[in-house]
């Protein structure tokens, strides 16, 4: 009986642990993939997944199908989808009154200056995992498909920690673009360096023409990170946007503030009056209509103005900055839009899958039509035209140039483009000086030097 009564025991205690076993597999078994390029396994139905997206010279349509692929390869799953070309005014008050979007496609740099209001209030969620994440679809990981060097930059890893925070999307070399037609027909050279700059400047000034124009004050942050770059290096420029002491006191400050004030008695008289997000074209015509030659910028400019008037002969042309001195180093800054996840944002697991999506063969060929170009490795192998000649840039002799001003605990009142570029507007009017400019980098500079985080 004892015998019969210890089979039964080990047989009631293996039946107990094979039901246990069984239960937690098809707990948290994920379900069979669906195949498609776009799906992910662990999708989980019946969530609302909210994208706000800015909408730019590329168009909202891209973000559309992208979104409708996302949902067609993952049953349940619904993408509420906002675009708008001021998006911070449409998603702002939600935000505040704590509806988040999951996913928000807005760069650093804009004049609402969203994003960076979020990174200095510790408000976007780490992403470093979604490099590590296959890409949907795919056998290859996120952190695999991204070129070299964006994953590793202040506009992605805003606090030094070794994290990612924002993934890196629609890259443009910036710099200066110009007519190149208007440089044939008169027998200009592109200027190799600063001092070739000023003797066209005043070529072109005889015959009434403007060296110089810009879309808005926002746009001399690619300019200025470059010119900083040109003028001392990269051991300069981390100084520089990490607020060092003193470093604005230093030789290659003053070149680079040098440069921008003569800049500016250079620049197109009515530049400053459009120089706002609503008549910013207005400035971008002025190189089309030849009242202007270069304009600093980025690729997006030729969809931008791809219906706009032009004089005769005119054919886009872009230029790396010219150098300090005679065989210097040339720089093009490499821009980049963000895409991140609020920290407040309710379905990150789903959130960071669309992200990894966004990697994928399948959505990098949707954007890609629209000519919004990732940074993905040998895409730009496949580009024509235009595209061909502004990523080529970097073969050409130009080096990259990439980072940005390191984030700080918020400061009421103050950020970088109020301080650095947006004084640009009164140089040109003459409303400020040199040293007005530089005084108050100073100034900023030390605040933000003690409110690193």
């Amino acid at each position: 009986m004892k015998k019969l009564l210890s089979i039964m025991l080990v047989l009631t205690m293996a039946l107990t642990l094979l039901a246990g076993c069984g239960g937690s597999g098809s707990s948290s078994m994920p379900a069979a993939s669906s195949g498609s390029t776009a799906g992910s396994s662990s999708a989980p139905a019946e969530q609302t997944l909210k994208v706000a997206a800015i909408e730019t010279a590329y168009g909202s349509d891209m973000w559309k199908e992208v979104c409708a692929a996302f949902e067609a390869a993952n049953p349940g799953v619904t993408v509420e989808l906002t675009t708008d070309k001021k998006l911070e005014d449409v998603i702002g008050p939600s935000m505040k009154a704590g509806d988040y979007p999951d996913v928000i496609h807005l760069a650093t740099g804009r004049e609402a200056a969203l994003t960076e209001t979020f990174i200095k209030d510790n408000g976007i969620l780490d992403i470093t995992d979604v490099l590590d994440m296959t890409v949907p679809g795919e056998d290859v990981k996120v952190k695999d498909k991204i070129a070299g060097g964006f994953t590793d930059s202040s506009l992605t890893n805003p606090y030094g920690d070794g994290k990612t925070y924002l993934a890196p999307m629609f890259y443009s070399p910036c710099g200066l673009f110009y007519n190149a037609g208007l440089l044939e027909e008169k027998g200009w050279e592109v200027p190799a360096t600063w001092d070739e700059m000023w003797e066209l400047g005043d070529k072109a000034k005889a015959e009434g023409i403007s060296l110089f124009t810009y879309p808005t004050t926002g746009y001399f942050d690619a300019f200025f990170y470059a010119l900083m770059y040109t003028a001392g290096g990269p051991e300069f420029f981390d100084k520089a946007t990490r607020y060092e002491e003193g470093i604005w006191d230093t030789e290659e400050a003053k070149t680079c503030f040098d440069i921008v004030a003569k800049l500016a008695e250079y620049t197109e008289p009515t530049t400053p009056a459009n120089a706002n997000d609503d008549n910013f074209t207005k400035n971008q015509q002025l190189v089309l209509d030849n009242k202007a030659i270069f304009m600093p910028n980025g690729t997006w400019i030729v969809g931008e103005m791809a219906e706009a008037p032009r004089a005769d002969g005119f054919k886009w042309g872009f230029t790396a900055l010219p150098a300090v001195k005679e065989g210097g180093d040339r720089y093009s800054y490499t821009w980049f839009e963000q895409a991140w996840i609020p920290a407040a944002a309710e379905h990150q697991d789903l959130a960071k899958q669309f992200i990894a999506y966004l990697y994928s063969d399948e959505a990098a060929a949707i954007f890609a039509k629209a000519g919004a170009i990732q940074p993905i490795v040998g895409l730009a192998e496949t580009l024509e035209g235009d595209n061909k000649m502004f990523y080529s840039i970097y073969d050409n002799g130009a080096k990259a140039a990439l980072g940005s001003f390191a984030a700080t605990e918020a400061i009421e009142g103050l950020d970088t483009r109020s301080v650095w570029f947006d004084p640009v507007n009164s140089l040109v009017t003459g409303d400020k000086t040199e040293q007005d400019w530089i005084d108050g980098v100073k100034a900023a500079s030390d605040q933000l030097r003690a409110a690193l985080k």
